[in-house]
């Protein structure tokens, strides 16, 4: 198996053991950037089923769904029905040992049933970090409710606002409410364990909950800001940034292309690039950010009657020399042979026991200490269950 890391060894989560008891992507996430990070992360997953996201697809490889290969990397599968009393009984006793807890069962009275709850859990083990990832959270009058990604994308007001204006909602190619309550769920177990562990700490674990909805909502940022200042709802605004000119795709003679121009003074180095530096630059139209916004109509012709003298590339050459942010619409097929990813080592090569190479995304946190590390290939499905049982029974 292909490390991808520089540690020497040494991973900064080293020695912290996770229990993952969750499926599709919001949770497998979050627990593959911490193993990522050396922790010792134990999948438990459904006798014969396992997580339902390894019946995704297609696309598969040689019947392993290619959408769970990419998330569940660095962990040990284990099988166990926690309906079953000497199943949940070594479940229990993982927790006894582990640092961390991950479920994404949307409500706890369900576990309360099964003795998975915060209250049970963190009564076996007072230093371990509970977190609950759901679509809705814990409380509030939809507390409880089911809710995949889409659900999130949608009551978070971005699909709205995405696509060009007067069309449809649009959903976001990948999961993204998932990918942020992942990140969010691992920087608030690191905090929780940094609280627990710190010099005049608590010594104590912590219940984390982390919705959905509330990671995605994180994501209006600026847009929430325009509506707290002004009371109106954002508009639609396709590729244009409400408040930049021009930060926007731009049409090149053979293809579009990007341009950022996110300050007067690249305004002005952008006009020199293109040749219109005494005609743009200096037009009252276009004088500052503020009249660009007001004037992007006509802006935006000018500007791409210019880029029409050459190929996208040659003015993302130049464009970058001179300092000014630019860059390609890429597919994910062109992303993927992009020289640059190669250089930052962001594909990395696993050794599989059936499939032979498997092919994932890197993790994009570069440490010079302690850097990622890339031990296990994503599990079969209980692949590690006489190895765990040995352990417990050690």
């Amino acid at each position: 198996m292909l490390d991808g890391g520089d540690s020497g060894g040494v991973s900064a989560l080293e020695g912290l053991r996770v229990v993952e008891m969750t499926e599709a992507l919001a949770g497998p996430f979050c627990a593959m950037t911490l193993g990522d990070l050396g922790a010792d992360v134990i999948k438990i997953e459904r006798p014969g089923t396992g997580d339902q996201s390894r019946r995704w697809g297609p696309p598969f490889v040689d019947g392993e769904s290619a959408y769970y290969l990419s998330v569940n990397r660095n962990k040990r599968s284990f099988e166990l029905d926690v309906k079953e009393p000497a199943d949940l009984a070594l479940l229990h006793r993982l927790l006894e040992r582990a640092d961390v807890f991950l479920t994404n069962n949307p409500r706890l009275e369900s576990l309360e049933r099964v003795r998975l709850d915060p209250g049970t859990a963190r009564g076996l083990n007072p230093r371990l970090v509970y977190v609950a990832i759901s679509g809705y959270g814990h409380t509030g009058p939809k507390a409880g409710r089911s809710g995949y990604d889409l659900i999130a994308q949608g009551a978070a007001g971005l699909m709205a606002l995405t696509g060009e204006p007067g069309g449809g909602p649009i959903r976001f190619p990948t999961p993204m409410a998932d990918f942020s309550a992942g990140i969010y769920s691992a920087i608030g177990a690191l905090a929780a364990l940094y609280a627990r562990d710190r010099p005049g700490g608590s010594g104590e674990g912590q219940f984390l909950d982390v919705a959905l909805l509330d990671s995605q909502v994180t994501w209006l940022a600026n847009l929430a800001g325009s509506f707290f200042a002004t009371g109106r709802r954002p508009p639609k605004m396709g590729n244009q940034h409400p408040t930049i000119t021009p930060y926007q795709p731009l049409r090149a003679r053979d293809q579009m292309m990007i341009v950022a121009v996110g300050t007067q003074r690249l305004w002005r180095r952008f006009c020199e690039v293109l040749g219109v530096a005494g005609t743009l630059a200096d037009d009252p139209r276009f004088a500052t950010n503020e009249q660009r916004n007001e004037h992007r109509a006509e802006l935006v012709p000018l500007l791409e009657a210019e880029l029409a003298r050459r190929d996208a590339e040659a003015w993302i050459e130049e464009l970058s020399a001179a300092g000014i942010p630019a860059g390609p619409i890429n597919f994910p097929d062109q992303t993927l042979a992009d020289e640059q990813l190669h250089a930052r080592r962001m594909i990395v090569e696993l050794e599989h026991p059936l499939l032979g190479i498997v092919k994932t995304l890197a993790n994009p946190i570069s440490m010079s200490a302690t850097a990622p590390t890339y031990r296990r290939h994503p599990p079969r499905l209980g692949e590690h269950n006489e190895e765990i049982r040995a352990e417990l029974a050690s």
